[in-house]
Order: C-alpha cells, then sequence, then structure tokens
C-alpha cells in the first residue's frame, strides 16, 4: 500500500461486494451500521463482511463508530464510512460562468471556488481556465501544496475517464486516485456542461449558441492537462445523478434546469437515463410552437427559446406556465414520480415556478409532485457524482436498490 495515500488501497474499491458495503455505510452517516446489518443487507455471510470491512478499516475507508445493544452476547461493533479518505472535484461549466468543487466521499463539498467565463471564447482559453481552477483549489485545500497537474496516478494510466477505459466510469479499475501536494486522495474530475454530448466520447455535439464546440476532445484534453482521470457529462444529468444518490430519492423523476439554457436530466427506474447516443433529456429544444421565434439550435418555437425569452422580459409567471408544458409533456411521455426543478433562473423566484408548473399539471389532470432543488451547486455537486459514484457501484445499472444487488461472491 502506498504510504502516501493516506491509507487508501485502491485495488479494495474494485469489488462488486465492498462497493455494496461501502454503499450502506455511506446510507448509514454517522450513525453507522453493524456487520450482521450490512450481511442481512448484501445477502453476504458475516465471514465476508468481516472480511470486507476489515480491509477496509486497514485501509482508512471506514472505522468504528461505537457499539449497538444486542439481543444477545457483548454489543455490536458499529462502523462508519470515513468521508475524508478520499475527494472528487466537479466542475460545472456553463455559459458564462464556471464553478469548480471539491466533495469528500460523502459528497459534501469542502472547497469551492467560481468566476466567470465565456463559453464562446472557444475551447483553448475556456479549458485553460478550467485548469487553473482545478489546480488552484486542489492546492489550496493541500494548503498550498500544489495539486491538479502534479497528482499521480496510483491505477491504470490516469486515462481519460471513458466507458473503454479500464480506469473508466464503466470499467472495471473504476477508482483510480491521484494524489493532490501534501497527500489528498483525489479519485477524478467530472465536468458537467451544456448539451447535447456524447458522453462516452467525451465530446461536446453542436452547443446551442456555441457551435465551435462540436467534436472537441474535452475529456481526453482535460486528462491530460490535470493527469487525472476526467468524466464528461451534460449538466442536467450530473445534477440528476446527484440528486438520485441522496436518500429519500424517488425511483422514477425529471430534474429541469432553466437558467443560461434549459435541458432535463431523467432518472428511471432509478438509474440516469442517458439514450443510446447519449443524447436524451434535450427538454429546450421541444416545438411548443410552430410558428414561434427562433432558436440557437435551428428551430423554431422551441421550449428554451420561450422560457428565456420571457424571463428576459421579466415574466416569471408566463416563464414558469411555459416551463409547466414541458413538464407535462415529460410527465404524460414517461410517468415519472416528481418533477424537480433548478438552475439560477428557477431560484431567482422558486415559489413562482413550482407554482406555475403545478398549477399547469393540476390543470391538465395530473397529480406529479413539483418541487425545487434550492441548491445552487447541484450540478457541480454532480459532477462530483460522475467519479464517486462507481466507488458505490452504482457506474452502471440501477442507482436504488443497490443493497439488494447480487453478490459477485459470498465466501
Amino acid at each position: 500500500m502506498r504510504k502516501d495515500l493516506g491509507g487508501v488501497n485502491v485495488p479494495a474499491l474494485r469489488s462488486h461486494n465492498t462497493a455494496l458495503v461501502l454503499d450502506l455505510l455511506r446510507g448509514a452517516g454517522e450513525g453507522g451500521i453493524s456487520r450482521l446489518e450490512l450481511a442481512e443487507r448484501t445477502g453476504l455471510t458475516p465471514q465476508a463482511v468481516s472480511k470486507i470491512t476489515a480491509r477496509l478499516r486497514a485501509d482508512g475507508l471506514a472505522a468504528e463508530a461505537g457499539h449497538r445493544a444486542s439481543t444477545g452476547g457483548k454489543p455490536r461493533t458499529v462502523l462508519r464510512l470515513v468521508p475524508s479518505a478520499a475527494h472528487a472535484v466537479g466542475v460545472h461549466l456553463d455559459r458564462d460562468e464556471l464553478t469548480v468543487l471539491l466533495t469528500d466521499l460523502a459528497g459534501t463539498t469542502v472547497a469551492l471556488r467560481r468566476r466567470p467565463t465565456d463559453l464562446g471564447a472557444g475551447a483553448g482559453p475556456v479549458l485553460d481556465a478550467v485548469t487553473e481552477e482545478v489546480r488552484a483549489l486542489l492546492g489550496e485545500y493541500d494548503g498550498g501544496g500544489g495539486g491538479g497537474a502534479g497528482a499521480r496516478t496510483v491505477l491504470g494510466s490516469g486515462g481519460s475517464g471513458g466507458p473503454d477505459d479500464p480506469g473508466g466510469p464503466d470499467g472495471p479499475g473504476t477508482a483510480v486516485l491521484g494524489v493532490g501536494g501534501s497527500g489528498t486522495a483525489v479519485l477524478g474530475v467530472g465536468v458537467a456542461m451544456p448539451g447535447p454530448l456524447d458522453h462516452r466520447a467525451g465530446v461536446p455535439g453542436r452547443v446551442t449558441g456555441f457551435p465551435e464546440w462540436a467534436g472537441h476532445p474535452v475529456r481526453d484534453e482535460l486528462a491530460r492537462r490535470l493527469g487525472l482521470p476526467v468524466v464528461l457529462d451534460k449538466d442536467t444529468n450530473a445534477a440528476a445523478l446527484g440528486l438520485a444518490l441522496r436518500p429519500g430519492a424517488p425511483g422514477s423523476f425529471a430534474y429541469v434546469h432553466l437558467g443560461t439554457g434549459l435541458g432535463a436530466g431523467l432518472v428511471l427506474g432509478g438509474a440516469p437515463l442517458r439514450g443510446d447516443r447519449t443524447g436524451a433529456g434535450e427538454l429546450g429544444h421541444q416545438t411548443v410552437q410552430l410558428d414561434g421565434p427562433p432558436c440557437g439550435c435551428g428551430g423554431r418555437g422551441c421550449l428554451e427559446a420561450l422560457c428565456l425569452a420571457a424571463v428576459a422580459r421579466g415574466e416569471r409567471a408566463g416563464a414558469a406556465r411555459i416551463l409547466g408544458v414541458g413538464a407535462a409533456n415529460l410527465v404524460r411521455l414517461l410517468d415519472i414520480d416528481q418533477v424537480l426543478l433548478g438552475g439560477r433562473a428557477v431560484l431567482a423566484a422558486p415559489e413562482v415556478f413550482a407554482d406555475g408548473v403545478r398549477d399547469v399539471l393540476t390543470g391538465l389532470g395530473l397529480t406529479t409532485p413539483v418541487g425545487v432543488v434550492a441548491e445552487r451547486d447541484a450540478v457541480a455537486e454532480g459532477a462530483a457524482w460522475l467519479t464517486l459514484a462507481p466507488v458505490f457501484g452504482a457506474e452502471t445499472g440501477r442507482l436504488h436498490g443497490l443493497y439488494g444487488g447480487e453478490p459477485t461472491e459470498r465466501r
């Protein structure tokens, strides 16, 4: 085990069974969970759980959280996750603002930087800014030790983080650690930006208003610059992933984001829906007015164009009703459990937007609950989860019901 990793043994994170245990430890919070409960929830034998938890404790990923009374014999030892054992970087690359944050293993933000940016400046200058901010973030958190570009990859090649990369989000070696300056273990960098984009290839498509980004190898270029694994996804997908991994999250919902643009992140059956070409969720470019104003995508009467125009006129109630039409289309098409609203335009008047969308749904006889995601940085936090989720076995398949996942071995 590499001493300079602060005790994190990366191969221990590869095991499916270990991921099940880690996810239960994460869900238990500071209160912790006993080995017996872990065995019951995972279906693993008590001996297998004891081996896994002993390894996690030795690697600094789990620790004792006290004791709990039992029905007979000595009190049970309760274990908890050690959030400071590893970290992830989340980047929200918006059209006019760059947000970079660092989270611990539990997804809690521990450091944040923000600066204006202009997506129209082109990939080179914008990715320069992302690189600078990530390096500065890691350097600050390390007490000036200087992370980012000097981070060492401990497992794999420090590659792109793509699905075909053995250290990528869908490969077997999903947890790849780098070390920032004084020893902060960094799993990687999740980057969220406006779509459409190709999540698997790590390249943007024709981003509305910024066609020059189409085909640029954002993921691979940032991975090369930073020396860390990078995952690229749409802003709405990243936010939806982070929300789906929260305790008590519904099994299916739409996260509708209205900020500098309009899009939706979709979660069905507990898993993000990206589509075969990872282009699902382009809600903003539904045509809702055939003879409507032109949109930057090349169409006319798009939901995004109408909503943003209403916001620009100061007609928030009207924008909310237009947004409600799009939300109603999603509810009817996908039969989702909940609609969650977010983005800076929504957060400027959350009650107006929630009430407006709810009124449209109610008027159509739809009873789907409508809520508002109050966190300004939900997208950046979700971007960090693009890297964190595989550690807890959530890189593929369902995000909910992980506890009931079939273990790969029971010994």
